[in-house]
């Protein structure tokens, strides 16, 4: 019997998925593989939460922005989180949910999008990432029935329809996409009436940034897990804008004027008043 090419080998080993190449070797090392014991309260009780995500359109592009609170029950567990990342040079991940988890899956999709890149030699269109993204969260259903459920958002700028995009998800892997702005997290509630009182089409980039910036504001007023901009530790949400050009996140003191501009709107219109 001939002696097998381990060059030949190792191409028939080769997928473009990098989750399904961990599955296949190591199985243990997907999130998706822990197994938690009984936890008072469910499993989730105790682990820090990341709370509210908006992302809408605009003529162009795409913004995507997150609140920077995490709550551990009725404790403030961290002031600082970053909820959303870049996937890649065209599209931004943001997640509520257990943080934890929600970390390694946005790390996990990175080095996915980046494995595929390398194997294929072109990126992955945005309508692949986003059913990649769908089958991990599947994958973390187990989990999200012990109560560390994750709920990611995924935005882009599609390059072969020449517009942004946004996708929803639900726990168990189900893909939405939205059309004009959405919301996940605790504070989602608040945060979508404040995008369909704003949203409208024809918006320019620096209006969908503010508009983004107002939801999480009144998201925070509501909704006790959200955080709201801090102007004495001078924390802001993250933003991130998506268009022909790429990712780019907006600088905190453009955040900073943001925010006090409108502040000072609603602090003039409650004079008024």
């Amino acid at each position: 019997m001939p002696d097998r090419d381990p060059a030949a080998a190792l191409n028939a080993a080769a997928t473009s998925s990098f989750s399904d190449h961990l599955e296949r070797h190591h199985p243990e090392l997907l999130p998706s593989a822990r197994s938690l014991g009984p936890a008072p309260g469910g499993a989730g009780a105790a682990s820090p939460q990341a709370t509210t995500i908006v992302s809408l359109t605009f003529t162009g592009g795409v913004v995507m922005a997150g609140d920077r609170r995490a709550t551990s029950g009725n404790l403030i567990a961290s002031r600082h989180i970053r909820k959303v990342y870049p996937a890649d040079s065209y599209s931004v991940l943001g997640i509520a949910g257990t943080a934890g988890l929600a970390l390694d899956m946005i790390r996990l999709f990175q080095v996915e999008l980046e494995h595929y890149d390398k194997i294929e030699g072109t990126p992955m269109s945005l309508d692949a990432k986003s059913n990649r993204l769908a089958a991990m969260v599947r994958q973390n259903l187990p989990l999200a029935l012990q109560g560390l459920a994750v709920v990611p958002l995924l935005a882009g700028y599609d390059t072969l329809r020449s517009k942004g995009r946004l996708f929803s998800y639900d726990i168990t892997g189900g893909r939405y996409e939205e059309y004009e702005h959405h919301s996940v997290g605790s504070g989602s509630a608040f945060a979508r009436g404040a995008l369909k009182k704003l949203w409208h089409p024809g918006l320019e980039e620096d209006e969908a940034v503010q508009i983004a910036v107002e939801a999480l504001y009144d998201a925070a007023d509501d909704d006790s897990a959200t955080g709201g901009p801090d102007l004495v530790r001078q924390l802001w949400p993250v933003v991130y804008v998506v268009t022909r050009a790429g990712a780019r996140q907006v600088r905190e003191n453009e955040l900073r004027i943001l925010v006090e501009q409108m502040l000072s709107r609603r602090s003039a219109a409650g004079s008024e008043a």
